[in-house]
């Protein structure tokens, strides 16, 4: 078989093709291919069933009570459920962290006081937290005449300068064998010492503000008279 060449192309199946044309090749229909293609089409269904049985043979019936039923609750009753099964969790983990919730008026640690002809809702509002803290004193780690002398320093300065609500931080206490100390002490300065013709009422603080650790104290404008001063009760 020669292969055409010319004008500079090369050509090497220009002479296979006519040779093709010339002795045409048909396919044989029964190949190896569509042999098994047909063998594996055809089935036997007795064969098939006896195969599903064989394989269900140790299925058992499930009992209808014991299977879970669709919830027929709405979305928002769901949602609803949900918000009401997580919010006490919510309301502890606030407690933890900060304090939400605990009302220090409600334990044995809380302490108030107030003077004669003072309506009771004072002591209420001022441990709410309904007057603006005007200045604050920490007397942890002093002794006690240390405490007693920046106390009555602290106190006079805040009267001089016209403040109305401070806050005293003493501590709860809970390292003294018996009673707290300091805090005890900061009731017996309040109630029967020169200053109570200067105090209003005072009570524990809130919690964010140090709790049963500190005091807030209403200061007067104006020392009580003297003929009031006998009536002063302490809560």
């Amino acid at each position: 078989m020669k292969s055409s060449k010319s004008a500079g192309i090369f050509r090497p199946f220009e002479d296979l093709k006519i040779l093709l044309k010339g002795r045409p090749y048909c396919l044989k229909k029964d190949s190896f291919f569509s042999k098994q293609i047909s063998s594996e089409s055809k089935s036997d269904p007795a064969a098939d069933l006896a195969v599903f049985k064989e394989a269900m043979a140790d299925v058992k019936k499930i009992r209808r009570d014991n299977c879970t039923e669709k919830n027929s609750l709405a979305p928002n009753q769901l949602n609803y459920q949900k918000k009401v099964a997580s919010e006490p969790l919510m309301q502890l983990e606030s407690l933890v962290k900060n304090g939400a919730g605990f009302v220090v008026a409600h334990t044995p640690e809380y302490m108030e006081g107030k003077a004669c002809n003072i309506n009771p809702t004072v002591t209420e509002r001022l441990h709410r937290g309904d007057f603006s803290i005007q200045g604050h004193i920490d007397l942890h780690g002093l002794s006690v005449n240390d405490a007693h002398q920046v106390f009555e320093n602290f106190l006079r300065e805040s009267i001089a300068c016209g403040k109305r609500m401070v806050l005293v931080i003493h501590g709860r206490g809970l390292s003294s064998p018996a009673e707290p100390i300091l805090k005890t002490k900061i009731y017996e300065w309040l109630t029967g010492g020169p200053w109570r013709k200067w105090v209003i009422a005072f009570s524990s603080a809130r919690w964010c503000d140090g709790g049963a650790g500190a005091t807030y104290v209403l200061l007067r404008q104006r020392p009580l008279p003297k003929r009031f001063r006998k009536k002063w009760k302490p809560e």
